[in-house]
């Protein structure tokens, strides 16, 4: 969330930058909220200061054998306790009310992030690799899929719901290859594993900003917990009210773990396939940043993403999200894009923001040197989103027999060249 002391010190600049992400902020209710908070917080401590007051003179009182004295300012004291504990009542319902409110408010967009309405005005950055060129009519991920007997759509819908699928053989294999190679690469790169619940509760939602504001797109369970949409949710609140030590900044996390979202309102291509479903794998990296050193993390998070594309020798392109298509969370978000055949254009594969101190303020994580101390930074990006890394593999490396070839940075994990 927000620093409260910045928006009141800067309501013009953070109304701006509400208007450049789309979102409403009610100056007038921001600050009347904030001088309810202050007046309700001036009233407690003042009925506080005259309550200790008046025990100090108590205790004197009987010293000096003026019982009377004394017994009457019992009394005194027994009212200020009554209206300090009114006092306490209003200040803590004038604190939730301003932090419900904050709550809501968005992350301020970064200055190099520009500044658009939607994904229209997104910029790209850069281009690796040339889409390949096919010399037979190429098929589309759920037709090679169902040929080749490795995604089963149908028994996907019996087992659970629509864009729920199954993966058989081959295609079981790759998506387990694809998890190991990627957690693999993230290592070398000097990322520490972690094996992660897929079950969070309200408070670990709340610390990344899926709640309050975005339950409906969250599985939520009978007891009140819910499945995670990303394993950022884990991993960012692995450290949630700590204080870390500078000296070992940044923190470098990944996980796979499966992920789960109910994609409220989705429609369209997208939810043919595997690209949009409710439940995928994904890898997922995480860092917790000195402030200072959080641009350059961004730059060297999204370059570990870029590594698996290349290595896997995908095509794809890096894209600045603007001020319209940044996530609640984000203070600058670079996607990447792969290029997927049947759609004859680039896709989202990963995404990876930098969200400053907003997540840390939310979960209450800090960092604490010799000469500094504050809250740290949080970055999250995919490296990669497994299902949609399978559909790309599948699309690319397409023969025209039906056959695919395996990249032959997984072969060693696969154990075969071609899936046929």
């Amino acid at each position: 969330m927000l620093d409260i002391k910045f928006v009141r010190e800067n309501l013009e600049l953070v109304s701006k930058a509400m208007k450049n992400r789309n979102t409403e902020f009610d100056t007038e209710k921001f600050k009347s909220l904030d001088d309810a908070r202050r007046a309700a917080i001036a009233t407690a401590e003042e009925l506080q200061a005259k309550r200790n007051a008046a025990s100090k003179c108590i205790g004197e009182l009987y010293k000096q054998g003026k019982k009377d004295e004394a017994d009457a300012k019992k009394s005194e004291v027994k009212e200020i306790n009554d209206e300090l504990e009114r006092a306490s009542a209003a200040r803590s319902e004038a604190e939730s009310a301003l932090r419900d409110f904050i709550m809501a408010v968005p992350n301020m967009p970064h200055e190099t992030c520009p500044v658009g309405a939607d994904e229209d005005d997104n910029v790209e950055v850069r281009r690796w690799g040339d889409p390949r060129k096919f010399d037979f009519e190429a098929k589309a991920h759920w037709d090679i899929g169902t040929n080749l007997n490795i995604i089963d759509f149908e028994r996907g819908v019996k087992l659970a719901k629509s864009r729920f699928y199954v993966l058989r053989g081959a295609g079981a294999k790759l998506e387990r290859a694809l998890i190991n190679f990627m957690n693999d690469m993230h290592e070398s790169r000097g990322y520490t594993e972690y094996w992660l619940p897929a079950l969070a509760n309200a408070n670990t939602l709340t610390g990344t900003g899926q709640l309050p504001k975005f339950e409906e797109d969250l599985f939520k369970t009978t007891d009140g917990m819910y499945l995670i949409p990303t394993a950022e949710v884990q991993l960012t609140n692995l450290h949630a009210g700590e204080v870390l030590s500078e000296d070992d900044l940044p923190l470098k996390y990944c996980a796979f773990t499966p992920c789960f979202r109910s994609e409220a309102g989705a429609a369209g291509r997208d939810t043919r396939g595997i690209i949009r479903v409710h439940q995928f794998s994904k890898v997922e990296m995480v860092k917790y940043s000195k402030p200072e050193e959080s641009q350059a993390g961004l730059e060297a998070m999204v370059e570990d993403a870029e590594n698996i594309l290349q290595k896997l020798e995908l095509p794809y392109r890096v894209i600045n999200l603007c001020t319209g298509d940044i996530g609640f969370s984000a203070s600058k978000t670079y996607d990447l894009e792969v290029w997927l055949p049947s759609y004859d254009a680039y896709k989202e594969i990963s995404s990876c923001s930098d969200c400053w101190d907003f997540q840390a303020r939310r979960a209450n994580i800090k960092y604490k040197g010799q000469n500094s101390k504050g809250y740290v930074h949080t970055l999250n990006g995919s490296g990669l989103a497994v299902g949609r890394t399978m559909a790309a593999i599948l699309e690319n490396y397409q023969q025209s027999d039906g056959s695919v070839v395996v990249p032959e940075v997984l072969r060693p994990y696969m154990k075969t060249e071609v899936i046929d």
